[in-house]
């Protein structure tokens, strides 16, 4: 997937205003529009602009697309970062750029979803209470185990006086309760969009994900941890210690273990009621030969296993 510059696409600087947008946006729709042009490509290049303009002319969307455009160049391999629109905060909304039908690229969903619905969500009336606001953010795994108070920063794209996006930020006490999951919501009250007048602002809901930790794996309430062992250990059996997000534990793995086996730790995941598992992923860690010493005992080994078939074996077992 290609990175799709959007401001060369409607033929606009990228200090270009909300309104310099417009214009060139309703320029170009009407030169392509399918129902008028007589251009021979007019139907793929308006649905380029549309789309285009569905990214830019929303002040919220075209801060988040901004922030990733900061690190990639049009044409370049594309693929959006994990967490990358974590901690923007969105109060949602649409351009207005056509049809809810419009067919999007694969580009547009995989930042905005189908149908740009991964930043939407309500607005408050012109004259009643705040609409709600909706934005992402990332806890480590371990908040979820013992919980946390946590002060998370939020970026809110606003229009300053010259109608340019920037983004202004914004800091939340936050109380991550224990044994929450992946993808739940937190529910602030009254931290959304302000009222109008002395109408009650809106709320502001958290969506809480992980951050990434090359030490575990998260499904549901289940966590999966990778053990190497050594050899011997696993064949002998041992007694090793595992990192889990809440501290080390003694773990007994029993001898004759395979690569791959997984041990489980009944009720050591995410807390809730019930608990979930962890689980530790065997893995067999091989010393190097690089002494005389080494390759005399690998050679020891070989001789002593001379009929073992790792081949065979692996298809065996």
């Amino acid at each position: 997937m290609e990175f799709k510059d959007y401001y060369a696409t409607l033929g606009v600087e990228r200090s270009a205003t909300q309104d310099e947008v417009k214009r060139a946006y309703r320029k170009l729709a009407r030169k392509y529009h399918p129902d008028v042009s007589k251009e021979p490509d007019a139907e793929a290049r308006f649905k380029e602009i549309a789309e285009a303009y569905e990214a830019l002319g929303d002040a919220e969307k075209r801060a988040a697309y901004d922030d990733v455009g900061k690190r990639h160049a049009r044409g370049q391999e594309f693929r959006p970062p994990p967490g990358w629109d974590s901690g923007f905060e969105f109060s949602g909304g649409d351009s207005g750029a056509g049809p809810d039908s419009l067919s999007h690229s694969e580009f547009f969903e995989a930042l905005f979803g189908r149908h740009g619905a991964g930043l939407r969500g309500a607005r408050g009336a012109p004259h009643g209470p705040g609409g709600d606001h909706h934005a992402k953010v990332q806890i480590d795994l371990i908040d979820a185990y013992r919980g946390a108070q946590r002060t998370i920063s939020l970026r809110v794209p606003q229009l300053d006086a010259a109608g340019r996006v920037t983004l202004v930020e914004r800091q939340l006490d936050v109380n991550i309760p224990k044994g929450i999951r992946n993808g739940q919501h937190l529910r602030l009250a009254g931290q959304g969009g302000a009222g109008q007048g002395d109408a009650a602002a809106g709320d502001l809901y958290l969506e809480v994900g992980f951050a990434p930790d090359p030490r575990f794996r998260v499904d549901g309430r289940d966590v999966y941890a990778d053990l190497p062992l050594a050899p011997w250990e696993a064949a002998l059996g041992a007694t090793v210690d595992l990192a889990t997000p809440d501290g080390s534990v003694e773990l007994a793995v029993p001898a004759g273990s395979k690569a791959g086996r997984k041990l489980r730790l009944r009720g050591k995941g995410i807390p809730s009621t019930p608990p979930g598992d962890l689980y530790a992923v065997l893995s067999i860690a091989l010393p190097s030969a690089d002494t005389p010493q080494a390759k005399e005992a690998w050679g020891a080994l070989a001789k002593t296993f001379g009929d073992f078939d790792a081949r065979r074996s692996t298809e065996a077992g």
